[in-house]
């Protein structure tokens, strides 16, 4: 099955309209982290026991990433049956609501443990989106992208997450700043708020946006999967498998972003929480620039070579960046923060998107990237209510919690080892056997 060739202007407008939505629906998604650290257990929980109020909110975190293996299997279904625009509609809709009607809840002072049962709740909304946003932009930025530049495109989607995540740490930083009476009354609920821009500029961008040829031709010659999970099961279960491992890589972020923002600002360290913000943010700014080049390396040299550096790398690099908090030397902190996570973990970051995609046909790319990646994050997300929990009663032990995160980062080492090269497949054959077979000898050599 050959694909139509992509309307000139596609590829760039796809890629647009992935960066954009992601960065919206992941500035709603990360806002949650950062006030998940700094503001949550003195507003949700019980503030006179800090440490379990600290530990049951970091969980709260966690929550949205055991909804997301659910909503990939939902959303992934749909999306590789009725197409991927649809998808990418719904699920920034649905993050943009979830996020402000957080700003809108009651406190535990107002309304006792019904406070945190709804924060859970909205928080599980938050995961749902989360888990058809990233593999429905990703498919669609593959499919629309020219076969020799399909890292670079279809990097946009996590350069678009980074974003978010840096205007999320922006727009943080004064509201932190805030006198402690009006941070913990209405001052952390403006960022919420501001999520309801977010559903509308969303819609806006990616109603205009074409469905993909690639999945149009799948649909009109041979027409969609009916049960797209039975075939991914069937025809692709190891590359599943390979997936799962391989975004368990994304607890360098998580542990970087909220165990390490929690324990920099805590009274063993002493760092100010503005201080600490700013790390985030410019190594998120580096991070923006990394990415995309990463990815046009790995359109010449190969996935795996480069997902390799991210992962490995990050593992030695987390040691460094926790030891640095923990001397309490601010101008190394944020020297090692920029290069472990802007730099080291961009590699993987980057190149995930390709790498993940191009293992699947395009019949089921969407609920394999999907389910993949949402099982694998679940894990990650998790990872830092377990950091907390091995940090010790008085929350200070980092080197076991840096051995923890490189120990999560030996899975997708592995992953990639055993995954085929596929950066010089053409997009058509993609996932299928041929294609398998053709990329055997190359994996062998490698």
């Amino acid at each position: 099955m050959s694909v139509p060739d992509t309307p000139a202007g596609q590829p760039k407008k796809a890629a647009m309209a992935a960066w954009i939505g992601s960065a919206l629906e992941y500035y709603d998604f990360f806002i949650y982290g950062s006030a998940a650290a700094l503001i949550f257990p003195e507003v949700f929980f019980d503030e006179s026991d800090p440490a379990t109020a600290t530990l049951l909110s970091l969980a709260t975190f966690g929550v949205a990433y055991a909804a997301r293996p659910v909503g990939a299997l939902f959303l992934g279904h749909f999306g590789d049956r009725l197409g991927r625009k649809k998808i990418m509609v719904f699920t920034l809709i649905l993050m943009g609501v979830s996020t402000f009607l957080i700003g809108c809840l009651p406190t535990r002072d107002q309304v006792g443990t019904l406070a945190p049962v709804l924060l859970v709740l909205c928080r599980v909304l938050q995961g749902i989106s989360a888990a058809g946003e990233q593999a429905s932009a990703n498919s669609m930025t593959l499919e629309h992208a020219p076969p020799h530049r399909r890292g670079f495109f279809t990097s946009f989607t996590l350069s678009g997450t980074q974003g978010g995540q840096l205007l999320a740490t922006l727009v943080f930083i004064p509201v932190a700043a805030l006198p402690e009476e009006q941070l913990l009354s209405w001052g952390w609920r403006v960022p919420f708020w501001m999520s309801i821009a977010v559903a509308v500029v969303g819609y806006v961008i990616r109603r205009k946006l074409d469905e993909t040829p690639a999945f149009e031709q799948q649909a009109a010659s041979e027409g969609v999967a009916k049960m797209p999970l039975a075939v991914l099961m069937r025809e692709h279960w190891a590359d599943v498998l390979r997936v799962i491992a391989g975004a368990l890589v994304a607890s360098v972020s998580t542990i970087f972003t909220v165990w390490a923002l929690s324990y920099a600002t805590s009274d063993s360290v002493g760092m100010s929480r503005s201080s600490m913000l700013w790390v985030g943010a410019l190594a998120n700014l580096v991070a923006l620039a990394a990415i995309p080049l990463w990815a046009t390396l790995s359109d010449r040299i190969g996935r795996r070579p480069v997902y390799l550096i991210g992962a490995a790398g990050s593992a030695v690099m987390m040691f460094l960046y926790l030891w640095s908090i923990s001397t309490g030397s601010y101008p190394l902190t944020l020297l090692l923060g920029i290069v472990t996570f802007g730099v080291v973990y961009s590699a993987a970051n980057g190149v995930w998107p390709s790498f993940y995609g191009e293992m699947f046909s395009t019949r089921v790319r969407l609920s394999g990237m999907a389910i993949g990646t949402q099982i694998g994050f679940a894990v990650a997300g998790f990872a830092v209510t377990f950091a907390a929990q091995i940090a010790g009663p008085d929350g200070d032990d980092w080197s076991a919690v840096a051995l923890f995160t490189a120990a999560l980062c030996v899975p997708p080492v592995v992953a990639a080892f055993s995954a085929r090269e596929t950066a010089k497949i053409p997009t058509e054959q993609l996932g299928e056997r041929s294609a398998r077979q053709a990329a055997q000898p190359e994996t062998v050599t490698a």
